[in-house]
């Protein structure tokens, strides 16, 4: 395989978790602000942090209220789940002798509550989550932060993201992006390659 570091976006690539991220900011923004959005005008809070979402609804005292927002999350563990083949993709990547790493809009300590992602975490060498660097997504700053941690070079690297947001920040990076189609349910985000089943991915990648 031409890429020797496979790196992944958590939610809505790995982790099925649009219905709950949504339901539960559409609970809090209703608690503190009086406010029931719809859910259109909350998708713009995929694929970046918590904080940066917050602060674009006007929250005041965001960290208070990602807490809060953390909480209500847990309550919809129910609806969460990794998409099907995501372990499957993973094991045989790593057969394949490829590097896979995380790279996140979550904080550590999210990401390593999520009982889904536990049941994975062994597959992934490196993780940057959102605490570990000051600039997020779109920025370059994650995927460089990845390099960095991984010693591998943008041409060696592969990030597959379902937003936006990942499209750009593996633009600014210089590295190879590829849409997770099934967790972005549309192909008109800017990729190298649009990733219809994680099964599919070995097979679609040079």
């Amino acid at each position: 395989m031409k890429y020797k570091q496979i790196v992944f976006d958590v939610d809505g690539t790995l982790v099925d978790n649009e219905e709950a991220i949504l339901r539960s900011l559409q609970d809090v923004i209703m608690e503190v602000k009086g406010e029931k959005l719809p859910f259109d005008d909350l998708r713009f809070a995929l694929g970046i942090t918590g904080e940066d979402a917050l602060e674009r609804l006007q929250v005041e005292n965001i960290p208070q209220v990602m807490e809060r927002w953390v909480e209500l999350l847990g309550q919809y563990g129910d609806q969460v789940s990794l998409y099907d083949g995501i372990r499957e993709l993973l094991s045989k990547l790593s057969k394949e002798g490829c590097g896979l790493g995380i790279v996140s809009s979550r904080t550590r300590e999210m990401l390593e509550e999520d009982a889904c992602i536990s049941g994975i975490r062994d597959y992934f060498s490196v993780t940057v989550c959102a605490d570990d660097t000051t600039g997020h997504k779109p920025t370059a700053e994650p995927l460089l932060k990845y390099m960095e941690l991984s010693g591998a070079g943008r041409e060696e690297i592969l990030y597959i993201g379902d937003s936006v947001h990942d499209s750009q920040c593996a633009e600014n990076a210089g590295v190879d992006f590829g849409l997770a189609v099934w967790g972005s349910h549309k192909e008109t985000i800017k990729a190298k390659y649009y990733l219809h089943s994680p099964l599919a991915v070995p097979e679609q990648l040079p």
